[in-house]
């Protein structure tokens, strides 16, 4: 059995665009011998409903945090005056699973584009023609994507994901599990600034 290391995220989780860079030189100090699944975790269901006010004042504080945890972590705060906030992540987890379901080579670049979208250029990845847009400046098939962007396969690929973040037992986002090849998990913890943590843990755990 091959080495596994589980990435469970959600492309609107603000810790998890905090995580970027060190995942990234996490991922390419990893051996070729590790395989990479990233796991869609779901922070938040489809709602239509506004986001209350004390929630949108929570999350901004967040950000702020998450800027003195990673001082090199970019935020635009305009997102909470261009637009009507809605507590639902769900549709961009599906527009991953849209957009690798045309192609995996597509994954990732959709992942970081619903990111610099939502985190850098002040859009909304709950609402459905951005999730569009975003696609087709991905390279993705916008027919293909839409029509499986709500349907109800993708609700069911993405209850799969939520189950499989369970199964893994994460307790939040972002959350990095490892199964070694005597098929045994374990858990990594998160280092946001540094990787080598990280790594050690993952070499104790294939040594174990």
């Amino acid at each position: 059995m091959s080495s596994i290391l589980y990435y469970v995220h959600d492309p609107m989780c603000s810790w998890c665009w905090g995580f970027k860079p060190t995942l990234d030189k996490l991922l390419d100090a990893l051996p070729d011998s590790v395989q990479v699944h990233r796991i869609l975790g779901g922070l938040a269901p489809d709602s239509d409903q506004p986001m209350p006010e004390s929630m949108q004042q929570m999350l901004q504080q967040t950000w702020q945090h998450i800027q003195s945890v990673i001082p090199e972590t970019e935020f635009n705060y305009d997102f909470w005056t261009r637009n009507q906030p809605r507590r639902s992540t769900w549709p961009s987890c599906r527009a991953v699973l849209a957009a690798r379901r045309q192609d995996a080579a597509l994954e990732v670049p959709m992942i970081l584009a619903i990111q610099r979208a939502y985190y850098l250029d002040a859009r909304n990845p709950s609402d459905t023609q951005t999730l569009i847009s975003i696609a087709e400046e991905t390279g993705c098939d916008a027919g293909q994507f839409s029509e499986y962007l709500h349907s109800e396969a993708a609700h069911k690929e993405l209850e799969a994901e939520r189950q499989m973040a369970h199964q893994l037992q994460v307790q939040g986002f972002p959350s990095l599990v490892y199964r070694n090849a005597r098929d045994q998990l374990f858990s990594i913890p998160v280092n946001y600034r540094q990787t080598d943590s990280m790594l050690e843990q993952i070499t104790q755990a294939n040594a174990a």
